[in-house]
């Protein structure tokens, strides 16, 4: 078999599965998991304020043009310093983020210590890259892993292409279908000095901005009592936010909104 050659227009670049669909290797199998009705989660967001690192993410999972659900939790605590975010197929991501979670506990327990940040990161990196034959039919996890590094003294974060690939990010990440307008809120109102309140604050405007552009995303809901799941990350560990905290920082959001 000789190596396929493409002219610059037909040129797939750095997508994998692209160049696998123009070759003719495999059909395009991206239709299965919308075929099964397989519930994907959206948009979520971290970031990293003065004292700690945040992350944050809507509760809605799609399925196609369907809502699936209104309240899924796609933000987890994984041990007392950590949690994921995830994004993609919901039922594998659920999945992987209880093995992984298990797993840091057995390895605390057997250690008789936690395991580094960075050791965490490259252990989800692993299970990452191990889901990668359900992704290529269309299964893709896409995580976001938040939190304190102990030894550093700081909040880190870190997001994850289908391979497996980790990439650690300084300031602020956005994933899902939401991404791009979440992360141009929080692009613009980022700061390093940012405190805990300013930085859950502009968190939910991502998440407003978000849900307002994106139909897979999901906002606020009142009538339910249905709000994003939002949390910090400190030396002393997790903190979520309730939601009454919650529904009135989006109810000024509102209000700002409505006065425009």
């Amino acid at each position: 078999m000789s190596m396929p050659v493409f002219s610059a227009a037909n040129d797939p670049g750095a997508n994998f599965l692209e160049l696998v669909r123009r070759v003719g290797l495999s059909p395009d199998m991206s239709q299965w998991s919308e075929s099964l009705g397989v519930p994907h989660a959206t948009t979520c967001v971290a970031l990293r304020y003065s004292n700690g690192v945040l992350i944050a993410g809507d509760r809605r999972a799609t399925s196609g043009n369907w809502i699936s659900h209104r309240g899924m939790e796609k933000v987890v605590q994984t041990d007392r310093h950590s949690a994921v975010a995830i994004s993609g197929a919901a039922g594998p991501a659920m999945e992987m983020i209880k093995l992984f979670a298990l797993q840091l506990e057995h390895y605390e327990k057997m250690e008789g210590r936690s395991l580094s940040l960075e050791g965490k990161a490259n252990q989800l990196s692993s299970m990452v890259r191990n889901n990668l034959p359900a992704a290529m039919q269309g299964m893709v996890v896409m995580p976001l892993f938040a939190g304190y590094d102990l030894l550093a003294s700081q909040g880190r974060l870190w997001d994850y292409d289908a391979t497996g690939g980790r990439y650690e990010e300084r300031e602020y990440v956005a994933i899902g279908s939401g991404s791009m307008h979440a992360g141009t809120v929080v692009k613009v109102g980022w700061k390093s000095d940012l405190s805990a309140s300013d930085a859950i604050t502009l968190a939910c405007r991502s998440l407003w901005e978000a849900a307002d552009a994106d139909s897979a995303t999901g906002g606020p809901d009142a009538l339910r009592g249905v709000y994003p799941i939002v949390a910090t990350i400190d030396e002393s560990g997790w903190n979520k936010v309730s939601d009454d905290t919650l529904a009135t920082i989006f109810e000024t959001i509102a209000q700002e909104v409505r006065s425009r």
